[in-house]
This record gives structure tokens, sequence and C-alpha cells, in this order.
């Protein structure tokens, strides 16, 4: 016991170094700069004694210096966020009007990345958005994502997924939204599955070709039995600002009955103008499931500023006589992070109804940062 007390300040010493090297060690410390920083911290609490207290001190500082020297490894987060006002009103003769008066939307989006040892990168996001339904407010959207320059992307979305084909289901140009949108019945064009627990890969884009697959397990819910697809877009280096995309799916609605989904679009910028134009179609077994779509749209650019946009759309439905008509015009205008939005859109025949027409205006001012 006297040999223990009389060597008991060495013991404290050589325990000091032990917990400097397992420091070092667990935290992957190498580099002369974050050694430094563990000393200067050590030297600035022990003040020349060793002590078991000072003792304890010294193992709380150099955890809480490794922590901070490799912090800057570990990833980065951000917030970004957006709040909008909406009015609108729907003189639909079926009196299915979506979003009469005035609503808020608003949402927070949770992100982080981070780099691994091989430069592959993760990365996660969630959304926390006021449910429109005013159901409740909770994650929405979230995702997790693996790429690296050269194998491209791969996300898995636990909600809000976009396989390859409904990302595209109408690319042509508008100024605010697609003209059948501010219909609540009003039928959308076939455009493939979107859901929860969906697989999507994007390759890296080679020589302006780009290419996208989404998969969809069979035992999700609130989507059909088994669903895949696949998109390309192309963007030639010979014709400068236009882009073509071709996209298609197999949906297993039910067990052995399938319903094919493709869609073709084209968009070309030139100048302020865009202009684009699109068909979809959706085979099914039956006639109520085969669907054609054929829109186009085109935007001007009148300053960086301030832009307008006309698109329309035409849905046809095999087993009605009566094909659905929208069109819409819009102009956006945006200052710093404010930007104020207005549409009017006509429709015709909606969900293949005769006579079923109205007028709907909307207007829209949101703030982002």
């Amino acid at each position: 016991m006297l040999l223990l007390k009389g060597n008991l300040k060495n013991k404290q010493l050589q325990l000091y170094r032990l917990n400097l090297i397992l420091f070092f060690k667990l935290f992957n410390i190498h580099s002369n700069p974050k050694r430094t920083l563990l000393i200067l911290t050590i030297n600035k609490q022990m003040k020349g004694k060793v002590s078991m207290n000072n003792f304890k001190k010294i193992g709380l500082s150099a955890l809480a210096g490794s922590l901070i020297a490799v912090s800057a490894h570990a990833g980065s987060m951000s917030v970004t966020g957006s709040a909008s006002l909406t009015f609108s009103n729907t003189d639909d003769e079926s009196a299915a009007a979506e979003g009469n008066g005035y609503t808020m939307g608003d949402s927070l989006t949770f992100s982080g990345s981070g780099e691994m040892d091989n430069g592959m990168t993760i990365a996660v996001s969630y959304e926390y958005d006021g449910d429109a339904e005013g159901t409740d407010s909770t994650f929405d959207d979230h995702s997790m994502t693996l790429s690296s320059d050269a194998m491209g992307s791969l996300t898995f979305a636990g909600h809000g997924g976009d396989g390859a084909l409904s990302a595209i289901d109408d690319k042509t140009p508008n100024a605010m939204e697609e003209s059948w949108d501010v219909v609540a019945s009003a039928e959308t064009p076939p455009g493939g599955v979107s859901g929860e627990n969906m697989f999507t890969y994007t390759s890296p884009t080679m020589s302006g070709v780009t290419l996208t697959a989404g998969y969809l397990n069979a035992s999700d819910a609130i989507t059909d039995v088994s669903y895949m697809d696949f998109a390309i877009k192309v963007e030639p280096e010979a014709v400068e600002g236009l882009t073509v995309g071709y996209g298609a799916a197999d949906s297993e609605v039910t067990t052995g009955t399938q319903i094919d989904y493709t869609a073709l679009y084209a968009t070309y910028a030139y100048g302020s103008f865009t202009v684009g134009y699109q068909i979809n179609e959706a085979d099914g077994p039956t006639s109520a499931t085969d669907i054609e779509s054929e829109g186009f749209g085109i935007t001007y650019a009148i300053t960086d500023d301030l832009s307008i946009g006309y698109n329309q759309m035409e849905i046809d439905q095999a087993s009605t006589s009566e094909d659905q008509e929208t069109s819409a015009i819009a102009a956006s205008y945006t200052s710093g992070g404010v930007t104020v939005k207005g549409t009017m859109h006509t429709f015709d025949n909606v969900a293949y109804t005769a006579a079923n027409d109205g007028n709907a205006y909307e207007f829209n001012i949101g703030f982002a940062f």
C-alpha cells in the first residue's frame, strides 16, 4: 500500500499517457494540429498539477477536444423552408372545387449529408409540413440517398418517392402550375406510380444522356401489387436548349393484371422562350384503364424575375365519349425570397362528364428561405 501511494503520481502519469493514446486511436487523430489542440486543452486544464480530480477533467476535456477536432468530417446539415398564402375560386358546375377561399401552405426541410472514406456521399432529407387536409403535422416526405460522381445516386424514399415515370408525368412548361391541377375532380395524365418505400436510381449524365429507374416492393399497401419503371433523358450537345425524354412502366394492379404506361416529351428553350409537347398513354385490360393525354405549353421570361405562360392538356379515356380539356394562363414574379403568382384556368368535361365546365383562378404569395 505504501509503495502504491509512493508511486501514485507515476501511475497517474502513466494512466494519463494511456488515456491520450486511447483518445488518439479512438477518434483517429493522427495530424499534428489535432494533437496540438488536445495538448493545449489538457495543459490549460492541468495547470502543471496531476491529481485524480484533474485527471477526470483531463478525460472530459480531451474527449470534447477530440469531438471538436473530428466534427468537420462528420457531415453537414441545413434547414430550408417556405410559407405561402393562396386565394382560389372555382366556378365549377359540378361544385367539385379545390381550395375555395384562403389557404396557407408551409414546410420545413431538414437535410443532412456526409462523405464516407470511399468518397461516396450519403444524404438524408425530412420534410415537416402543415397537412393540407388539416389532420396533423408530421414528417411528410423523407428519403435517404447514396451517391457518387461515378455511380450516380440511389434513393430510398420512405414517403413521397417519385418513380422514373411519375417524375415526368407533365414536363410541358408553365409559369405556375399544370392546367389540370386546380380542380379536385379533374383527371390527371397517366404517369405511373409514386408512393412509399420506393427505390429510385439515377445514373451519371454521360454525353447528355441520363437514365432513371424506379422499383416499388410488392408489399407496399397503398400501391399496386408490383411496379417497375425507367426513363431516359437526352440533351443533345448538337442542339443547345433541346431536351427529349421517354419513360415506360409496368404496374401489376392485381395478380396477373397489368397496366403499361408510357410517356414521351420534348422541350426546347431559345432565348427567353421555352416550348414543350408531351403525350402519355396507359394501356390496361379494360377500356376504363386505356387512357391517352396530349399536352402543350409555352413560357416567356420577360425579365429574370417576371415570366408568363400558357399550357393546355387533353385527356381521353376509351370508355367515355367525352374528353377532358383544360387550359391555363399564368404569370410569376420573384423578388428576393418572395414570389407572387397568379393563374386563370378554363376546363371542359371534367372527369369525362359532358357539360361539366367552368373557370378557376388562383393567386399565391410565397416566401422561401
